[in-house]
């Protein structure tokens, strides 16, 4: 018996921009097929936290009905990210007795030893949203990755727990509901992002995630394959945006314009004194050295932030596979060279890699989180019946709730 193709679906509620993305894994194919797409902008969120319901449900609406008018298939549930300064992460242990000398290790004892890594004071608006084991202790013997098949009586576990705030992850699960589709997991935007673009190596022999959205810049450390640290900072592109926008005492559509167009950090053969851009019919200049002092300000200070989190850690200017960037920042010219003196580490811009399909649509570092999400969401059982309504906003399935399920590992230990 052939096993079916199997449909996922990675919705990234970002603040400025929701993008969905709908993947096909046929058995006969060793990669992901990426069939539909979907963008809408959003107005309905605040630092990666929602703040007016309606508007992100809309959003979010208009995104799955471009990526099912592309891909022909209708969605009714997603892996969706989880962003904002509320998400946190913090080291936890955990020891069980796993029976008389000689027994073996069972995937049941994993279970419980990471059940017990859970069991900490948190505040009551406060909940655990996934575990991920680190190293694992038998009997005295420490660093075990993979316990498994092994024989002893005391089983210990160092992992990383990743919390949020419940009125903020209810919120946005209330936000996708209202589009009758359910949430079958939430993954924090970075650890996602990871997933797409990510190689092993990297993760094994130590490596940043910089993700730079729109009013948040999400950071995953790795290193000996797991998980080290994990931030979230509330600056972004669009402070980049803002500050063009006071500084040159301009309309925000013009700095945006202006970011995208006449920033070329650190290449100052290629430059210009002035820049000139048409605005309704106007021609405006800008001094390009004024509109660099601008971006390099923002910059030194979002790359300050990136390098006190690996402090924190110990891994300034000491990861071997150096700091990869994804984000829609991440396109500005230049940015490359400009983060190498920044936080002295090679840099490299990544975009999705290991899928096939509209390839060309979602080669873009932007994308990297709803890919990852997409990805995430195959690994998860199809458990669903439940069917859209006519309408685009009725009332949730009522076993939305029960879907609602955040995972307890951390995606196979990247391998799927």
């Amino acid at each position: 018996m052939h096993e079916a193709a199997k449909y996922a679906v990675g919705l990234d509620v970002g603040t400025t921009t929701v993008r969905c993305v709908v993947g096909l894994m046929d058995p006969s194919s060793p990669s992901p097929s990426i069939i539909g797409i979907g963008e809408a902008p959003s107005s309905g969120m605040r630092k990666g936290s929602v703040v007016t319901i309606v508007n992100v449900a809309q959003a979010i609406d208009k995104a799955f009905e471009s990526a099912e008018r592309m891909s022909g298939q209708e969605i009714h549930e997603a892996t969706v990210n989880i962003n904002g300064t509320h998400v946190t992460s913090m080291d936890s242990r955990g020891v069980i007795a796993v029976g008389a000398s000689g027994h073996e290790i069972t995937p049941a004892d994993l279970m419980r030893v990471e059940e017990a890594a859970r069991v900490m004071q948190l505040p009551s608006n406060r909940e655990i949203l996934q575990v991920t084991p680190r190293s694992y202790r038998l009997d005295g013997q420490e660093n075990i990755k993979d316990p498994l098949g092994m024989s002893g009586v005391r089983l210990e576990v160092e992992v990383q727990v990743i919390t949020a705030l419940s009125p903020h992850v209810h919120n946005l699960e209330k936000a996708v509901q209202m589009t009758q589709t359910n949430v079958r997991n939430m993954m924090v935007s970075s650890l996602a992002a990871s997933h797409a673009v990510l190689s092993d190596q990297q993760i094994e022999n130590g490596v940043i995630l910089i993700d730079i959205g729109g009013t948040t810049t999400n950071l995953a450390i790795f290193e000996e394959g797991d998980l080290q640290h994990l931030a979230i900072l509330p600056i972004g592109g669009v402070n980049i945006t803002n500050d063009l926008a006071i500084g040159l005492r301009t309309d925000l559509d013009v700095a945006e314009k202006v970011k995208l167009q006449a920033v070329k950090l650190g290449k100052s053969k290629e430059k210009k004194k002035d820049f000139t851009i048409k605005h309704h019919k106007e021609e405006l200049t800008f001094k390009v050295k004024e509109i660099d002092e601008i971006v390099e300000a923002r910059l030194d200070e979002i790359f300050e932030m990136v390098d006190a989190e690996l402090k924190k850690v110990n891994r300034s200017g000491k990861l071997p596979g150096g700091a990869v960037l994804v984000g829609g920042t991440a396109r500005m010219a230049g940015l490359v060279e400009y983060a190498k003196g920044c936080l002295r580490l090679p840099i490299r811009v990544a975009v999705p890699h290991n899928v096939s399909g509209l390839v060309d649509k979602i080669a873009v570092p932007e994308f990297a989180t709803a890919v990852g999400l997409m990805l995430e969401d195959l690994q998860k059982p199809t458990v669903s019946t439940h069917k859209k309504g006519a309408g685009s906003f009725g009332a949730a399935s009522d076993g939305a709730n029960q879907l609602f399920k955040r995972i307890g590992g951390f995606w196979g230990k990247f391998k799927s």
